[in-house]
C-alpha cells in the first residue's frame, strides 16, 4: 500500500501542480494569445487596405490605358489623314511640274524649229545667191570673151 499511497500522492501533487500552473499561466497565456490575435487582425486589416489600394491603382491604370489607346487611335487617324494629304499634295505638285516641263519642252522645240527654219532659209538664200553670182559671173565671163 505504501507504493500505492506514494503513487496517489504523486498524482494528487501533479494535479495540484498542473492546476496551479494553469491558473498562474492562464493570464499570461490569455494576454499572449490576445496580443497575437491583435497582431493578426492588424495584419489582416493592413492587407485589406493594401488590396484596396492595389485595386484602386489597377482601376486608375486601366483608365489611363484606355485613354492612351484612344490617343493612339487618334494619332493613327491623324497620321493617315496627313499622309493622304501629303501624298495628294505631292501628286498634285508632280503633275504641275510635269505640265510645266512639258510646256517648257514644247516651247524649246518651237524655238529650235524656228532657228532651224531660219538657218535653212539663210542657207537656201546663200546658196541661191551663190548660184546666181556664179551664173552672173559665168555670163559676164562669156560676155567679156
Amino acid at each position: 500500500m505504501d507504493l500505492e499511497f506514494i503513487f496517489e500522492t504523486n498524482v494528487i501533487n501533479i494535479t495540484i501542480l498542473l492546476g496551479g500552473l494553469i491558473y498562474l499561466l492562464s493570464g499570461a497565456l490569455s494576454d499572449s494569445l490576445a496580443e497575437r490575435q491583435q497582431k493578426i487582425l492588424g495584419a489582416i486589416q493592413e492587407s485589406e487596405e493594401r488590396l484596396q489600394e492595389a485595386t484602386k491603382r489597377l482601376d486608375e491604370s486601366t483608365t489611363q490605358l484606355t485613354q492612351a489607346q484612344i490617343v493612339i487611335e487618334s494619332i493613327k487617324t491623324d497620321a493617315a489623314t496627313t499622309a493622304q494629304q501629303v501624298k495628294s499634295g505631292v501628286l498634285t505638285d508632280g503633275k504641275a511640274e510635269i505640265e510645266r516641263l512639258t510646256a517648257s519642252a514644247k516651247s524649246q522645240i518651237i524655238t529650235i524649229e524656228a532657228k532651224v527654219r531660219k538657218q535653212i532659209s539663210e542657207y537656201v538664200a546663200a546658196l541661191a545667191l551663190k548660184r546666181i553670182t556664179s551664173q552672173l559671173e559665168s555670163k559676164l565671163t562669156s560676155n567679156l570673151q
